[in-house]
């Protein structure tokens, strides 16, 4: 199993491009199931979790080829729905990833039937799918759970209907999005996740030729039209992934362009920032950001969007566990997202957690030691303490990183970290057939 080795205290500097956002190519990928046409998505990461949905979706019987750009960045990925023989998402498949579970509106718009295992993921708390199938069944699915999987059905073309989740779910709103588009009339959904990336999904919803209003807003109107068409689609920028790097530069008091992020998907986030004594400047290629003074101790409390991000929690906790005085951090998305603070621990944090908080004591030095890696965001805290500590820092489990983070160690190399994969295997472990 690959680890990464770390020696920490070099500043960073340079450029660090930002790839494709996982969480935005994922649905964009299961909405290839909605029609027979050719979806052609551009900017798409290759990261572990796309090589599982493109394995999820080949088995369906979608067609996909995946080009090879330079530096491997930016790649196209192709795919064609026209002969799906499949309707069954297996175990083996989506137990590793809960965005499996995003087939499973499209294969019921479509084909009026699914079957889908019960979706696995990050150990980071309960994440259930309860909004998703009484949102389902409200627009005339019948639905049961047996034997680890969803059973759904349709008699006819799913119904528009009024839905309004009683909190906000970002793969509940997508499903629904997806599920809506060739439903027989109007669905209105109200309390709608606004993130970028279902943004995403419902602009290139609309390429394919759904009629959907409301984007953006926690209200989102969709008419059903009798079918979608096949469209070429760019995934919008990671602003988790350019948050993370923000993270990374501000804690070695470096100074970094992250080409291709977007300012506008990063209010919350750059406001923080700016509260720490972290500039992030747009530019005309990305955003800048320079972190020349001392960290200073802040306060955040996690929301949906436009809210500050719970994704960017944990990378924000290893920051400031430099700062100087004390900072307090409330969790109110997933009650078990503390994960990393022990192996913070370890390297000299000081945090002290109680139920959704986390007191964060800055200090003047964190200390390399081995660790490991417990989730995606919590693998890239430990990443970004390391590259402050004093000494070595040897993380495991690193293929929680492979799942979100494209080529980290050589962006971060080559804006001065001392950063080196160790391999006990080959790390391009995961293949997706190339275009010819």
């Amino acid at each position: 199993m690959d680890k990464i080795r770390i020696i920490g205290g070099t500043r960073l500097s340079g450029k660090i491009p930002i790839s494709g956002a996982k969480n935005a190519a994922l649905p964009l990928m299961a909405a290839s199931l909605l029609t027979d046409g050719k979806l052609a998505l551009s900017n798409v990461p290759y990261l572990a979790d796309i090589v599982t949905m493109a394995n999820l979706l080949a088995q369906h019987g979608v067609d996909i080829s995946f080009s090879a750009p330079a530096k491997n960045i930016g790649r196209t990925m192709s795919l064609s729905a026209g002969n799906i023989h499949n309707l069954t998402a297996p175990y083996e498949l989506v137990r590793t990833m809960r965005a499996s579970v995003l087939v499973l509106g499209p294969l019921l718009a479509r084909f009026g039937a699914a079957k889908v295992s019960l979706p696995g993921g990050c150990a980071i708390g309960t994440r259930p799918i309860d909004l998703h199938l009484k949102a389902l069944e409200q627009m005339g699915a019948h639905i049961e759970l047996a034997e680890g999987y969803i059973h759904a059905h349709t008699h006819g073309k799913l119904q528009g209907a009024e839905i309004t989740f009683e909190k906000v779910s970002v793969g509940a709103t997508e499903n629904i999005l997806m599920a809506a588009s060739l439903a027989e009339g109007i669905t209105i959904i109200h309390n709608a996740a606004r993130e970028p990336e279902v943004c995403d999904l419902a602009y290139c919803l609309v390429e394919m030729g759904a009629q959907i209003e409301g984007i953006g807003t926690d209200t989102i109107r969709i008419t059903g039209v009798d079918e979608l068409h096949g469209c070429d689609y760019s995934v919008v920028p990671d602003r988790i992934e350019a948050g993370s790097f923000a993270a990374a530069v501000a804690i070695t008091g470096g100074d970094c362009e992250l080409v291709g992020a977007r300012m506008e998907h990063m209010q919350s986030v750059a406001e923080k920032f700016a509260d720490a004594g972290v500039e992030m400047i747009e530019t005309e290629n990305g955003i800048r950001v320079i972190a020349d003074k001392k960290i200073q101790c802040i306060d955040i409390i996690t929301q949906p969007y436009p809210g500050f991000p719970t994704d960017m929690q944990a990378q924000m906790m290893a920051l400031l566990c430099v700062a100087d005085g004390a900072s307090m951090i409330t969790e109110t998305i997933f009650e078990n997202r503390y994960m990393h603070v022990p192996e913070l621990m370890r390297m000299g944090a000081k945090v002290i957690t109680h139920g959704s908080s986390a007191m964060i004591r800055g200090t003047d030095e964190l200390n390399g030691a081995e660790v490991m890696a417990t989730d995606l965001r919590a693998s890239l805290s430990l990443v970004i303490a390391a590259l402050a500590a004093k000494g070595e820092t040897v993380i495991h489990r690193v293929y929680h990183l492979d799942r979100g983070y494209e080529r980290l160690e050589e962006k971060l190399s080559a804006c001065g970290a001392n950063i080196e994969r160790i391999s006990e295997r080959t790390a391009a472990s995961f293949k997706i057939p190339e275009a010819a």
